[in-house]
């Protein structure tokens, strides 16, 4: 028999994805330019010009073995020295090639390293809310207990006494996720150290390390001056995950990595990192992508057309009369459903083919997320159905 666990999983699908999966096939239907898809996260900004250039520089010039074989389980050893080299000369990290693992993309980077840190079914690991669904799907795969923090409503920030009140002696990590999807909110340098000093101060208490695991997807997709953290310098206990498909575009290629710094506590961790991704199969991230990033380090997409969509959205629904968070970073609006249940609000977006995605799995209940990484095009055609819509509350 199934096991029906897996089972479960697989037949029930991801709000995300199913919206996103009818999206395509009422496109079929009625024409694409009639369907309104803000359901995924699906980079429409192309990929810089270095990749590109990379490929065919690379395609032309090694042979086949060099492209396609194997690397080290936990990446090319040049690939990981760039990256480090790069992060150094960011961030003043002091990291070198050993303190990378190469990944399929930022979800293979956080299932390894929950499963590295997890030691026992007790063991609980803190998100904040909204969260990304998929970390409760993670969470329970490494053997843990997920503990979710409420939301806070009013700025869409870390409640810090809330934070001090979940942790207990089963506490080994915190998940961070700045900026923020679904709510496009970043966390503070204040912010940030004041949640470093309570898991300093709790971690001693607890008699165990507190791990922060700092999934960094959107780290380069930040407006208005915003700074970036290098979060292993507020606190030393850190796991960086990271991908490349929102910075260069490339979501379906799957690459990725983990920053294991020195300055984590327990030495093994690096070790259960390469043990864990050997256990789960996560080993040798695509070859040919490796060298592609490596050549294009400290290159983006054009950031310009995201924040240029988040000004156009954010204030065509306000001025309609919806009520939105202001995005600081990511690609994503949240909206306050002018209803209770989101998920009826959203089923009748779905009914004027707007394809918005009901916040309940993102642990934020009366919100939906609308995703502008979109054609502007698409977003100026679209404020018609999100005026009938917002009709139908007035």
């Amino acid at each position: 028999m199934a096991n029906k666990e897996m089972y479960a999983l697989g037949s029930q699908g991801s709000a995300i994805r199913e919206l996103f999966a009818y999206g395509q096939a009422q496109a079929a239907k009625v024409g694409k330019e009639n369907v309104f898809d803000f359901s995924i996260g699906n980079p429409t900004v192309p990929a810089p010009s270095c990749i590109r250039e990379s490929i065919e520089h690379i395609l032309a010039t090694r042979e086949s073995a060099a492209i396609h074989g194997y690397t080290a389980a936990a990446g090319d050893l040049a690939v990981r020295k760039g990256l480090a080299d790069y992060m150094n000369k960011i961030y003043n990290a002091g990291v070198g090639a050993n303190n990378f693992y190469m990944t399929c993309g930022a979800a293979a980077s956080l299932t390894i390293s929950l499963k590295a840190i997890v030691e026992d079914p007790d063991d609980e690991i803190i998100v904040v809310a909204p969260f990304f669904p998929e970390y409760t799907v993670f969470i329970a795969n490494a053997g843990a207990k997920k503990v979710m923090l409420p939301p806070d409503t009013d700025h869409f920030q870390i409640k810090l006494d809330e934070l001090e009140a979940a942790i207990t002696p089963h506490t080994r990590a915190l998940i961070v996720n700045s900026p923020n999807n679904p709510a496009g909110t970043v966390y503070s340098r204040e912010t940030m150290e004041k949640v470093a000093a309570i898991l300093k101060k709790k971690s001693a208490e607890i008699g165990h390390t507190i791990y922060l695991i700092s999934d960094e997807p959107y780290r380069e997709i930040t407006y208005d001056g915003l700074e970036i953290l290098y979060m292993p310098a507020i606190y030393p206990d850190t796991l960086v995950c990271y991908s490349y498909s929102k910075s260069l575009s490339l979501p379906g290629e799957r690459i990725g990595y983990i920053l294991v710094p020195d300055s984590v506590s327990d030495k093994d961790v690096y070790p259960a990192v390469c043990g864990a991704g050997r256990s789960m199969g996560f080993v040798c991230a695509p070859h040919l992508f490796q060298d592609v990033v490596l050549q294009c380090l400290g290159k983006t997409s054009d950031m310009s057309v995201y924040d240029a969509n988040r000004k156009l959205l954010y204030n065509g629904l306000k001025d309609m009369g919806y009520d939105c968070v202001y995005p600081q970073g990511a690609f994503y609006l949240f909206v306050k459903s002018p209803e209770p249940d989101a998920k009826a609000f959203s089923a009748k977006a779905k009914a004027l083919n707007l394809l918005i995605v009901p916040a309940d799995s993102f642990g934020c209940p009366g919100y939906v997320r609308v995703s502008y990484c979109v054609e502007a095009d698409m977003i100026r055609r679209s404020f018609a159905a999100f005026q009938k819509l917002i009709d139908q509350y007035k």
